[in-house]
C-alpha cells in the first residue's frame, strides 16, 4: 500500500504544478472581480469538487477492499463523507484562509461550505458515496479534477483580496494552491481511502 501511495503521489506531482500555476494565471485576469461574484463562483466550484471527490474517494476504497468488508456501509459512509468534504474543506476553504491571513488581505473570511450551505454541501456528498456505491469507478479525467479544486481555492482568495496585490503575493498564493492541490487529489482520492484498505488489490480494470 506505501508504494501504491507513493507511486501515485509521484504520478500526480506534474498535474498539481500546472493547476496551481493555472491558478495564478486566474488570478491575474479575476484580479478585480467583484467580491459577491467571485463567493458565487466558489459555491459553484466547491459543491462541484465535493460531489467528485465523494465519488473517487469512496469508489478508491470500495475498489480495493475485498470480501464483504466493501458493503460495510458505516466504514463506506465515514471515508466518504470525511474523504470528500473534510479535505475538500481544508483544500478549499482552510488553507487559502491560512494564505489569506498572510497576506492581511482586506476581506478574508472563512467559508465552510457544509455549514454555510449545508443543503447543498452534505447531499452532494452523499449522492457521489451512493454513486460510488452501487457502480464505483475512478476513470476520471485528472487534469479536470485538478483545474476544479485549483479554481475553487483561488476563488476563496479572489473573495479576499479586495485590490491589486504584488509579486510576493501571487508567489505566496501560488504555494498554497500547490499544498490546496496536493490534497483533495492525492490525500482525498489515494491517501486517505487507502488507509482503511489492508492489502491492497489489483483494481486497474475498474
Amino acid at each position: 500500500m506505501i508504494g501504491q501511495i507513493a507511486k501515485e503521489l509521484k504520478n500526480h506531482a506534474p498535474f498539481t504544478l500546472l493547476g496551481a500555476l493555472s491558478g495564478v494565471v486566474m488570478m491575474v485576469l479575476f484580479r478585480n472581480i467583484p467580491q459577491c461574484i467571485a463567493l458565487n463562483t466558489f459555491y459553484i466550484l466547491h459543491p462541484v469538487h465535493v460531489v467528485l471527490s465523494a465519488l473517487v474517494t469512496t469508489s478508491m476504497y470500495q475498489l480495493h477492499k475485498s470480501g464483504q468488508d466493501r458493503y460495510n456501509l458505516i466504514t463506506l459512509l465515514v471515508v466518504g463523507f470525511v474523504g470528500s468534504v473534510g479535505i475538500a474543506t481544508i483544500s478549499d476553504s482552510l488553507i487559502p484562509y491560512l494564505g489569506e491571513v498572510m497576506l492581511s488581505m482586506p476581506n478574508r473570511g472563512l467559508h465552510i461550505g457544509f455549514i454555510e450551505k449545508w443543503w447543498l454541501i452534505n447531499p452532494l456528498a452523499l449522492l457521489g458515496i451512493a454513486i460510488a456505491y452501487f457502480r464505483p469507478s475512478t476513470q476520471f479525467p485528472h487534469a479536470g479534477h485538478v483545474l476544479l479544486s485549483t479554481w475553487a481555492s483561488l476563488f476563496h482568495v479572489l473573495m479576499a483580496m479586495g485590490g491589486p496585490v504584488n509579486w510576493l503575493s501571487y508567489l505566496v498564493v501560488f504555494i498554497f494552491l500547490f499544498i490546496a492541490v496536493v490534497l483533495p487529489c492525492c490525500v482525498s482520492d489515494i491517501v486517505f481511502p487507502l488507509l482503511f484498505v489492508g492489502k491492497v488489490k489489483d483494481a486497474t480494470n475498474a
